[in-house]
């Protein structure tokens, strides 16, 4: 079992392409950048790094222990690795998209698209809280199937490499089969917007293909604008707001709603009221097809977003 985590391998390059990009946009576009929002998101991506550190070992530890119950003893080939990365790659999908349809997911998962600003040290923002949705639990069967959790572990590592050149508006498009295939910048830039075509989409990891599969994919439109964050921004760059604003809001809204409605607040997705007074993506989306339909004209790139929810 390799004994490296490849994610620290690859901090040096990390830095160096948040550098080279920094170059772009002071010649290009510098509004990519804002100095605030980045020193926060190089403070998110600090804390996560300890918050991992601290919970990783003990999932490590059950995900062993759990091994002992396997079906298969598939052990450790290239193509073994090749096929977990793929499933791990599924996988990931799935605690995504929870991640955006469920508040609970999403009071974590949040943490990564309050910025509303779009580059590499975006990819940064990762959950210091990732630990208390217990989404570890989706990476369990492919531990059942025999799957080694060292082999696991360096696939997502792998599939989180992959996902840091995404978060960057310096490249327009890949080649028409590389889009077609895997997770590309304009892919991702689609994931990270509040534009209500573009809410709750393109939840890939690595390989678009499941997007597509599964029917939550939508390309970049050339003519609309991206709004970066969450619908409703932070306003903010307190980094202790930033990190669990979300799981205040929670606890607010239990709080003060009626007995028979609390678990929806924990339970069903973001933006979700009891009494209707907040929209969800669903909705908000919605209601923008719905003015299409009536009224198809291209949309500017001012156009505000119609409503207010907390998905994003």
């Amino acid at each position: 079992m390799p004994d490296f985590s490849p994610t620290e391998l690859a901090v040096p390059g990390f830095v160096a392409l948040v550098l080279i990009e920094m170059i772009w946009a002071w010649r290009k576009r510098r509004e990519a950048y804002e100095p605030r929002d980045t020193l926060t998101s190089l403070a998110f991506g600090l804390g996560s790094t300890v918050s991992g550190l601290i919970f990783g070992g003990l999932f490590f530890a059950l995900f062993l222990w759990v091994w002992q119950f396997r079906l298969f003893d598939i052990g450790w080939s290239w193509w073994a690795f090749a096929l977990c990365f793929v499933l791990d790659d599924l996988k990931y999908y799935w605690v995504h998209r929870f991640g955006h349809r469920v508040r609970w997911f999403w009071a974590s998962h949040v943490n990564h698209h309050s910025s509303q600003h779009y580059n590499l040290s975006t990819a940064l923002r990762q959950t210091w809280t990732g630990f208390m949705t217990l989404g570890f639990a989706f990476a369990l069967p492919l531990v059942l199937l025999g799957f080694h959790p060292g082999m696991i572990a360096l696939a997502g590592g792998f599939n989180l490499i992959y996902q840091f050149w995404i978060h960057t508006e310096a490249i327009d498009k890949m080649p028409r089969w590389f889009e077609a295939v895997m997770n590309t910048p304009s892919h991702h830039r689609v994931h990270h917007a509040t534009n209500p075509r573009y809410l709750d989409r393109n939840y890939a990891g690595v390989f678009i293909v499941w997007d597509k599969l599964f029917g939550t994919f939508e390309p970049e439109v050339k003519d609309e604008k991206i709004r970066y964050g969450i619908v409703k921004q932070l306003g903010s760059f307190n980094l202790l707001w930033a990190v669990f604003h979300e799981w205040i809001g929670i606890a607010q809204d239990m709080w003060r709603a009626p007995r028979g409605s609390k678990l929806g607040y924990l339970l069903r997705e973001p933006g979700w009221t009891h009494d209707g007074t907040r929209e969800t993506s669903d909705q908000i989306r919605a209601a923008w097809l719905a003015r299409q339909a009536s009224d198809p004209k291209p949309v500017s790139s001012e156009n505000p977003i119609a409503g207010e929810a907390e998905a994003a």
